[in-house]
């Protein structure tokens, strides 16, 4: 009986610890340093109504907007309960026949010269909210045509959604297509009241 009782003793301490302490320790420490990220880096509209999050990318198929990366995730694209990619290797008939349809849709929707690989290839989450600069300067054309804003506008306009590598080394220059499409969406109100 003693031995229960001090087991009981230890279990109940390290339950307090390790199950309620330790998380209201790190919950908190998230709240103040990081409040943004740790509530999921939300996008609000004017009405303060949630639209997107910075970390979950969303498929665009207007030919108004840059699109992105394509997903693999079950039942529909960047479905955030089944993050994953489609695990098929580069010499997977599936992958290249999903790589050869996409890049005909590519073409057949106005995309010249080289196609850069993130647009007819997933990420590893399937989730990536971010393309490389140069799959958003190759869908600039594409937008200009159908939005009426000027290359030389768009161009800028990506340039300013680059996110540089972080320190210098870790990852690759990226821009995020939700928050570059919803400024994109603001420049063409501008370019309509013309």
């Amino acid at each position: 009986m003693k031995n229960f009782k001090q087991g009981l003793i230890v279990f109940v301490f390290l339950f307090l610890i390790t199950g309620v302490v330790y998380p209201l320790i790190v919950t908190l420490i998230g709240q103040i340093a990081f409040n943004e990220q740790v509530n999921g880096s939300l996008i609000y509209n004017n009405n303060h109504e949630i639209i997107a999050s910075k970390l979950i990318g969303q498929p665009f198929q207007n030919p108004k907007l840059f699109w992105s990366r394509p997903s693999s995730t079950p039942d529909f694209p960047y479905n955030a309960l089944y993050s994953g990619g489609s695990n098929l290797g580069p010499t997977n008939p599936e992958l290249i026949k999903l790589v050869q349809e996409r890049t005909k849709y590519l073409r057949a929707n106005d995309l010249k010269g080289q196609i850069p690989s993130c647009l007819v290839l997933g990420s590893g989450s399937g989730l990536d909210p971010d393309i490389t600069p140069s799959a958003a300067f190759a869908q600039i054309q594409r937008i200009s045509k159908y939005t009426h804003i000027p290359e030389r506008v768009l161009d800028e306009l990506v340039k300013k959604h680059i996110k540089k590598r972080q320190f210098l080394f870790f990852g690759a220059d990226r821009v995020n297509v939700v928050e570059l499409n919803l400024e994109l969406i603001e420049v063409e109100k501008q370019y309509g009241r013309r």
